[in-house]
């Protein structure tokens, strides 16, 4: 989860997963993306959370509570792609030095902090096995990332999604931006997509079909997330329609304002996410493939993804819109998790099973687990913040200050 997007302050708040930025006012804060970050890794923790320590109530949302991610990458599409709009339409160019140093600042700090913690103390890991460090450190780990061979840490792969991404994203705007018309663009976005389409239909059939077919749930899974669900280039659909956008809302207001108002947006979005979630089986496009027909886990896996992306795009559109409205009816504590999400994305798991150590898993379990497992994850996540996260946000705006 990322993963990912920031403003150029640390009082901003417009971030999502890899990108979040220090506690700003309230004024300063907008609260369409804020509900949508806070509920996205309300969501992550959730489909990470032991089942046994699950109140009932949530245990169907639980079954798909694993599309924070792509609501996760919808956010950094449009906030990565914004800053990148405005910076180009500004100055004509892209500062990428300015740019990649942002980013750097923003996500790796914490991220190797906790990496160097499973790397140092191996109790820390929610799994018995890791990726090379390597894979980690060099942001590729999501590539060839078969879980049966290692599973700690496995969160790290949205964070590699988004960096990979972020490489060729602010070389491909320098490159377009004025020399093709929108026309061209949305023509692009919509060849990526179809090529995603048609790539993950390739490679269900190839590798993971039948494997469903003959029952052979646990390898076919194993293979799914290896080879669909972790790479970039079949996960680009969030990121691609958040940055579609950002590009819609920056350079044509008026047609948004015309035919993306919230009283089509909403119901539309909406639309659209039923309609991904119908495609898709129980806790993902596997889970349930023992009981629903194999082709609605093939639809899922196909289709759902883009479905998902340009649904939740829509709902955050109208968002975006509603943003005087959504402002007065904030829930009470939803920015303090906006601005901690990173933290505790990336260190809620390994804090589930540090816990279950100290105190054991029998201890663990209803109400007292629920309220257990939560309670540390935040109190992890917001010494991570206050201790790593909040300095090196102060730290590199002194170093963009110094270089501007």
């Amino acid at each position: 989860m990322t993963v990912f997007a920031s403003t150029d302050s640390t009082q901003g708040s417009t971030i999502a997963l890899g990108g979040r930025a220090a506690v700003g006012t309230a004024s300063e804060r907008q609260s369409g993306p804020d509900i949508l970050r806070s509920m996205a890794i309300l969501l992550v923790m959730l489909v990470h959370l032991p089942l046994n320590a699950t109140p009932n109530a949530l245990v169907s949302i639980r079954e798909y509570a694993w599309l924070g991610v792509d609501v996760f990458f919808v956010l950094s599409g449009y906030l990565i792609g914004t800053q990148l709009f405005k910076e180009i339409t500004r100055t004509g160019t892209v500062d990428f030095r300015a740019f990649y140093l942002r980013r750097a600042f923003r996500i790796f700090p914490a991220f190797f902090v906790v990496l160097a913690l499973y790397a140092a103390f191996p109790i820390l890991r929610d799994a018995p096995t890791m990726q090379p460090i390597s894979k980690f450190a060099t942001f590729t780990v999501n590539l060839g990332f078969d879980p049966r061979e290692g599973n700690a840490f496995s969160q790290a792969w949205t964070l590699a999604v988004e960096e990979q991404f972020y490489l060729l994203l602010p070389l491909l705007i320098f490159l377009l931006y004025r020399r093709v018309r929108t026309s061209w663009v949305l023509t692009l976005a919509t060849m990526l997509t179809v090529v995603g389409i048609v790539l993950r239909y390739v490679i269900w059939d190839a590798q993971i079909g039948g494997l469903v077919s003959e029952g052979q749930f646990r390898p076919a899974f194993a293979t799914y997330l290896r080879e669909l669900y972790y790479p970039t280039y079949t996960r680009l659909d969030g990121l691609l329609f958040g940055v579609v956008l950002a590009a819609a809302r920056f350079f044509k207001p008026e047609v948004c304002r015309r035919y993306l108002a919230p009283k089509a947006t909403l119901p539309l979005g909406l639309a659209l996410v039923i309609a991904a979630l119908l495609c898709f089986t129980s806790r993902g496009p596997l889970g349930g493939a023992g009981v629903f027909p194999v082709f609605q886990a093939h639809l899922g896996t196909v289709a759902g993804f883009p479905l998902i992306s340009g649904g939740i795009a829509l709902l955050f559109c109208a968002m975006l819109d509603l943003e005087r409205s959504l402002s007065r009816w904030t829930p009470p504590g939803t920015a303090l998790i906006a601005t901690l999400s990173y933290s505790l994305y990336l260190t809620h798991k390994s804090v589930f099973h540090v816990l279950r150590l100290v105190i054991g898993e029998q201890h663990l379990q209803g109400t007292f687990g629920f309220i257990a497992y939560w309670t540390t994850s935040f109190i992890v996540a917001a010494i991570l913040w206050f201790c790593v996260e909040r300095t090196f946000l102060r730290l590199r705006d002194w170093v963009l200050s110094k270089t501007q």
